[in-house]
């Protein structure tokens, strides 16, 4: 059975598929902005070997423009690429370790949010309780503020300890330098 490949939908309508009887037309120098009939404004856009592109069609009348539909696509997407590379990615890393965590493994945990910390990275921390280590909430709070004093140079607390669940967790965000 034959099947028609599903035609790709087109971010503006343009030209012809614009089906409305009045546009305001805006941002051509060769043209006093303003409301103009479909038929009037597509003669201005063949007239300049351009093409009409609704621009917003929420508003009342939709908001066109004249321009080359192939070069405005381009530019929209390069604007998006630009918009996305300035965004910066915080990624969140995980530590977790038990109430009863030695000095040792302690330190050897700070070290490695450190360098999440310098990294960019937040990290969340977790104190985990099993079976009955649960009766150690409060060592294991204890265990978090110890955690976040050792830590100050490179990050800060940005939530401190919550209990959910059998853990105990608090989120700590770098420091800018």
């Amino acid at each position: 059975m034959y099947r028609p490949l599903p035609q790709k939908k087109e971010e503006y309508r343009i030209n012809e598929s614009i089906d409305i009887q009045k546009v305001r037309l805006v941002g051509d120098s060769l043209l006093k902005n303003g409301i103009y009939s479909i038929q009037e404004a597509l003669q201005f856009a063949i007239k300049r070997e351009l093409d009409l592109v609704e621009i917003n069609p929420k508003l009342s009348p939709p908001v066109c423009k004249i321009l080359d539909y192939k070069k405005f696509l381009y530019e929209q997407k390069k604007r998006k690429k630009q918009f996305k590379a300035k965004q910066v990615k915080v990624n969140t890393k995980e530590i977790r370790f038990g109430p009863q965590i030695g000095d040792h493994d302690g330190k050897v945990k700070i070290r490695s949010a450190e360098k999440f910390l310098m990294r960019g990275d937040k990290v969340k921390v977790f104190v985990f309780f099993k079976g009955r280590s649960i009766v150690y909430k409060d060592q294991g709070k204890i265990k978090l503020l110890k955690f976040a004093e050792e830590i100050e140079e490179y990050g800060k607390v940005e939530q401190m300890p919550v209990m959910e669940g059998k853990r105990m967790y608090m989120i700590l965000a770098p420091k800018k330098f």
